[in-house]
């Protein structure tokens, strides 16, 4: 027979698995977002100032 604390430890657990597992995900892929608009400024900074001598 199966204890029902064992259960809700279980089912807790995965829960919060879950939980984690998104929030890195949702974290790389803001990374990721960020980084190309950085990278994308970057760009249209350097083609619209003047290259000095």
């Amino acid at each position: 027979m199966e204890s029902p604390f064992l259960s809700i430890l279980g089912l807790l657990a995965l829960v919060l698995l879950v939980a984690v597992t998104g929030g890195v995900g949702y974290l790389t892929l803001a990374d990721w977002r960020d980084r190309r608009l950085r990278e994308k400024e970057k760009r249209e900074l350097r083609r619209s100032t003047p290259k000095r001598r």
